[in-house]
């Protein structure tokens, strides 16, 4: 493992956090002495993680915080409260200054321990937070793109249906021709404006590089009426037909055909 995979291990912030087996921190502190690197990102982690403490504090349990201090208290009292005897009074005065300062050390020693834990359970509960609130904005934002799917189908809905109810429309059913027998398509030709909408979702899917192309046929001759693709289905105008006898559909290379090719026709029908 290099030095940059020991530093992404986690092995940091464990060890920051005091989760750290006693043997992985020993291996840190070595690695540490011998590499400003792994230094250098154990001082960002731990700047890092003190920072995400400060700005996204939540207070701990009453409950908690109550119980470290009640047990502090109890140690203490337990050492102070002694029954005024000439013993004990002998057994303080002849303590030596190096044993005062041991006790002393260690009643400090408890109050960084109960402040490390109350710094520990800040951190969890923030990160349990920023994991929660990651997890909320993730639900947040799939609800935001389902709706604005709905919404859109739910718009291209009301175009289609306002389409179809237009009484101008005319309704040209396509079939499949001989070798196409299971196609269909409709056309949708109002016969006001001449606007020309086409349904072609009944045809099998266009290969690569390959798209549909209605046609309409006037006094005989074939003339384009559109190139289709499924964003304009049945709602968008593919073009504008004055007059004409009957509607086809073949399968042109991208970007459509001047003139139709007859082996890849699949639908026709008259008006």
């Amino acid at each position: 493992m290099n030095i940059e995979e020991y530093i992404s291990s986690g092995i940091l912030e464990s060890y920051i956090l005091g989760l750290a087996s006693p043997e992985e921190a020993g291996i840190l502190e070595c690695v540490m002495k011998n590499s400003a690197e792994v230094r250098a990102a154990f001082e960002e982690a731990q700047k890092t993680l003190e920072d995400l403490a400060t700005a996204q504090a939540i207070t701990p349990p009453e409950e908690l915080e109550t119980k470290i201090w009640a047990k502090i208290q109890a140690e203490q009292s337990v050492e102070e409260i002694h029954p005024l005897t000439i013993e004990n009074t002998v057994h303080r005065i002849e303590k030596s200054p190096q044993k005062v300062y041991q006790d002393q050390s260690s009643g400090w020693k408890r109050y960084a321990v109960a402040a490390s834990v109350l710094f520990l359970v800040s951190i969890l509960g923030n990160l349990f937070y920023l994991n929660n609130s990651s997890k909320t904005q993730k639900e947040i934002a799939k609800l935001q793109t389902e709706r604005q799917s709905q919404n859109l189908a739910l718009q291209t809905s009301q175009e289609k249906l306002s389409i179809l109810t237009n009484p101008n429309i005319v309704t040209v059913p396509l079939k499949g021709v001989e070798k196409h027998p299971q196609s269909q398509a409709m056309v949708y030709w109002d016969n006001a404006s001449k606007d020309v909408y086409l349904n072609a979702q009944n045809l099998p899917k266009a290969p690569e590089g390959m798209q549909y192309q209605l046609w309409a046929i006037v006094d005989g001759k074939p003339v384009s009426a559109g190139m289709y693709s499924a964003d304009k289905d049945t709602r968008i105008i593919l073009s504008n037909i004055p007059k004409a006898q009957a509607f086809a559909i073949t399968l042109e290379k991208q970007g459509g055909s001047d003139a139709p090719t007859m082996e890849n026709m699949f639908v026709m029908g008259t008006v």
